[in-house]
């Protein structure tokens, strides 16, 4: 038991390693863009519950004590859950090349910043 333990330890902390260096870009070659999926979804999933905390010091920062705590633990819990769902959405559909759903891609790159949700596709511009 102590060994499966301790592989999913060494797989998260590698997720998590892989995670801090795949930002999206506009020149991703396929394969980049597959792993910065996968990255991206694994570490959404494992990381969604810190969208209370960051919603509460939002909200907090934003009203008073008490409206940031109940009020950041309800947006939090809401963009846990779409976050939770964003990361299982990049992992099942990690082959088709799309840009991120959720701003900011992971929640600690700006936590100072609303979480917001996007289209996944570009839109193609007419000739």
């Amino acid at each position: 038991m102590k060994a499966k333990q301790t592989v999913w330890a060494f797989s998260l902390i590698a997720a998590f390693a892989a995670a801090a260096h795949a930002q999206p870009g506009e020149n991703e070659s396929y394969g980049e863009t597959v792993g910065r999926k996968l990255s991206s979804g694994l570490a959404n999933i494992a990381t969604a519950s810190l969208e209370i905390p960051k919603n509460i010091i939002i909200i907090n920062n934003q009203s008073n004590v008490v409206y940031g705590f109940v009020g950041g633990t309800f947006k939090g819990l809401i963009n846990m859950g779409a976050r939770m769902g964003v990361g299982v959405l990049d992992l099942i559909s990690a082959p088709i090349p799309t840009q991120p759903i959720v701003r900011p891609v992971y929640v600690w790159d700006d936590f100072n910043a609303d979480t917001t949700y996007g289209k996944a596709f570009k839109p193609t511009p007419n000739p």
